[in-house]
């Protein structure tokens, strides 16, 4: 995969015009690519909760995760594990988290953020100060995304060809 901006294509009849994912599928909105297939993509998140948090996406538009025919999901998850290991080798960390949130956009979309901390991925839950406010991370430079799609496409090729 190339580390540049990715464009392309209108959305198709199965994609919604105002969805930004749908757009991001198809190519209309360049996005940082790490891998890209007949039914999803996965790119890098513009403000990534950690250096190399990914977002897969189908490229058909789905609401939300329950929504998704059972063989769409198994490929989500599996693109998912596969992400993973090679985010445990690249950031040498224990755990990788991997969430379905569908809080921001309604689009089927997949988190994999390496887990630096365990405070990573929570639940207000578990905070005590319940007054907390919170802000997007910030947005990570064209520069440094390249990077890491470079690092991570090229680890899960040799992923995949190592089969």
């Amino acid at each position: 995969m190339s580390s540049e901006l990715q464009s392309e294509n209108p959305p198709t009849p199965h994609q919604r015009e105002n969805c930004i994912f749908c757009r991001i599928a198809s190519g209309e909105i360049p996005s940082h690519v790490v891998y890209e297939d007949e039914q999803l993509k996965a790119f890098l998140d513009i403000q990534p909760i950690r250096p190399g948090h990914v977002l897969i996406i189908p490229k058909t538009h789905h609401d939300y995760y329950d929504d998704l025919p059972p063989d769409l999901a198994s490929a989500i998850v599996h693109l998912g594990q596969r992400l993973g290991k090679v985010m445990k080798s690249i950031y040498s960390v224990e755990r990788v988290a991997f969430l379905f949130t569908g809080t921001d956009v309604a689009h089927v979309h997949a988190h994999v953020v390496p887990m630096h901390e365990k405070t990573d991925i929570t639940s207000p839950i578990y905070i005590e100060q319940q007054d907390l406010t919170f802000r997007l991370a910030p947005r990570a430079g064209d520069d440094e995304l390249r990077q890491v799609v470079a690092a991570l496409s090229t680890q899960l090729d040799h992923a995949v060809a190592g089969k």
